[in-house]
């Protein structure tokens, strides 16, 4: 479903970010530690996390203790921000990717949904440009799945039709 809040934006970016090379449901496991550890996923306050926390957040057995995964959130975090300074709105930013609505795929089966696309390609690459990091093209397809920004529920699955309702 479409997803325009700024701070849910933020935790699925950092959490397709922490997946790469796992499994989701292992991630979505450990959500509810990463969501404590990371004070709810707020930008402003991962940003001003300290590399003495990041330290502490290594030996936290309830989420992925890489420490590279874990720095380019608080990048990631500081570079939202700039963002947020100088064009008014991550959301806005993100979603322009996309012409500002999600893209309706028609997707018959599983194997027809691509890994990345030009768009998530385009998204990675302003992003790295700006400073993130953990956000190559298949995880920003994943994180544009995740938020909306592409449908690509099957033809025949019930949520298709449903899935384009926007969440705030």
């Amino acid at each position: 479903m479409p997803l325009h809040d700024e701070t849910s934006l933020f935790e699925l970016l950092v959490l397709e970010g922490a997946q790469a090379g796992l499994s989701w449901a292992t991630i979505l496991r450990k959500r509810p530690r990463y969501r404590e550890l990371f004070a709810g996923f707020e930008p402003a306050r991962v940003a001003r996390f300290t590399s003495a926390r990041v330290e502490r957040m290594i030996r936290d057995a309830g989420i992925v203790r890489n420490r590279a995964k874990l720095e380019s959130a608080v990048t990631n975090a500081r570079a939202l921000l700039e963002i947020r300074r100088q064009l008014g709105s991550f959301d806005a930013y993100l979603w322009r990717f996309v012409g500002g609505k999600p893209i309706l795929n028609r997707r018959r089966r599983l194997q027809d949904i691509p890994a990345s696309t030009r768009e998530s390609a385009a998204m990675s690459a302003a992003l790295r440009k700006r400073g993130f990091r953990f956000v190559g093209p298949t995880i920003c397809y994943a994180f544009m799945q995740a938020a909306g920004l592409v449908n690509d529920h099957l033809l025949d699955c019930d949520w298709r039709e449903t899935s384009h309702r926007v969440r705030h």
